[in-house]
């Protein structure tokens, strides 16, 4: 029935760089543990915990009014803005059987044609989209994005985000220490044999570490990408069917 979520077959192939990305993630927090482990004697159990839970609030409406929003750099409409959104937000409500208020609409401020759907109730259009678009144009934007949510496909690209998080982290701390390691062989390493050989080997080190976690992100947004096709054409169709196919063209 309209507005009715159901798992479609995309959204399960979606998983797909879940699974690749989970071990990674492990490793990474693992990582990202042990010091604090020493240092507090907090347990790796109760640490996967605290950031699967922690995970489970980006599908909390709240939470992502509150908390994701800002994050991603969005902001609720402005006046102008509104005068768009809200009305053609509201037909494809109505056309779904839903109250206008069960989904949580942002502007992100970009002069770049774009909208998303994330979390478990947000949608989100940008500055440049809310100014240019025309409203049956933005009619076939929403019924889009809103199709994503109600074909549970963002349930799958939050996770692989949340899972993202930790590797992103220790790639960055990895090159962060390959190029304090090189810079002490420059600065040292001429004076000590052994200071050039330690950072020479620090340096690998920290390269390596930084590889492994950059190329399971890469490999991720492969699969994102490979398996994101399927969304795109599912979330379409829902639209179409919900009557809303010429605006959407």
């Amino acid at each position: 029935s309209e507005g009715a979520r159901s798992v479609e077959r995309s959204a399960i192939w979606a998983f797909v760089p879940v699974v690749a990305m989970a071990p990674f993630s492990l490793l990474a927090l693992s990582l990202l543990w042990w010091p604090v482990n020493v240092a507090f004697g907090v347990s790796f159990r109760w640490t996967v915990i605290a950031f699967v839970s922690t995970g489970l609030l980006l599908f909390v409406r709240p939470f992502q009014a509150a908390v994701l929003t800002p994050i991603l750099g969005a902001r609720p409409a402005r006046p102008e803005e509104a005068a768009l959104i809200a009305p053609a937000w509201a037909e494809i409500a109505q056309a779904n059987h839903l109250p206008p208020n069960r989904y949580v609409l942002r502007v992100l401020p970009s002069d770049e044609l774009n909208a998303f759907a994330c979390g478990g109730h947000l949608v989100v259009v940008t500055s440049f989209a809310a100014h240019e678009l025309t409203a049956a144009q933005m009619r076939g934007v929403l019924a889009h994005e809103l199709s994503h949510h109600l074909g549970l496909h963002t349930v799958a690209i939050t996770i692989v985000h949340w899972l993202s998080g930790p590797v992103v982290f220790l790639a960055r701390i990895g090159f962060f220490f390959e190029n304090v390691s090189q810079a002490a062989v420059q600065s040292f390493g001429q004076r000590s044999p052994v200071i050039e050989v330690a950072g020479q080997f620090a340096a690998t080190f920290f390269k390596a570490v930084s590889w492994v976690f950059t190329a399971a992100l890469r490999a991720g947004d492969a699969l994102g990408n490979f398996v994101g096709h399927g969304l795109e054409f599912e979330a379409d169709k829902r639209a179409v069917a919900m009557g809303f196919g010429p605006e959407l063209a």
